[in-house]
């Protein structure tokens, strides 16, 4: 699926990209303003990058989690690597509003005893706000010392 968002072939709302990564919107947002990082190069889990390729997607993310503070105005900006949903590496920027937004604990539930967190059970975000957000994201971003 990234692969095919960083081919064209696939929508995407667009926030950044440069020649080793790139960054849209995520179409399941624990919050308003969630945002994925992913190589261009195609690897599936993010512990398999080479290292300078990580710690360029996480400069990118520190720079994004600025630009974000900005834009929706969340409590906290966190980053989560846990190579779950999609089989391609990939860091994601979560605009926190409470400390149960980094697990997605309003998503979990009890089944079979056990507590279960279902990624297809977060709502589709609105291409519309995820397209508004990103513009709103790249504006910042031009208008940045830091970007």
């Amino acid at each position: 699926m990234f692969c095919e968002i960083r081919d064209r072939r696939a929508p995407a709302s667009l926030v950044y990209e440069d020649e080793r990564v790139l960054a849209f919107m995520d179409i399941r947002p624990i919050r308003r303003g969630q945002l994925l990082i992913v190589p261009r190069h195609h690897v599936d889990e993010f512990a398999d990058l080479p290292d300078d390729l990580a710690a360029a997607a996480f400069m990118v993310g520190q720079r994004l989690a600025r630009a974000l503070r900005s834009v929706v105005s969340p409590k906290r900006v966190g980053m989560i690597v846990h190579g779950f949903g999609v089989p391609h590496a990939h860091l994601v920027v979560v605009p926190l509003e409470h400390p149960w937004d980094i697990t997605a604990a309003q998503f979990a539930r009890i089944e079979d005893g056990r507590l279960s967190f279902r990624w297809e059970e977060v709502p589709l975000a609105d291409r519309r706000d995820l397209d508004d957000v990103a513009g709103r994201m790249r504006a910042e971003l031009a208008g940045r010392d830091d970007a």
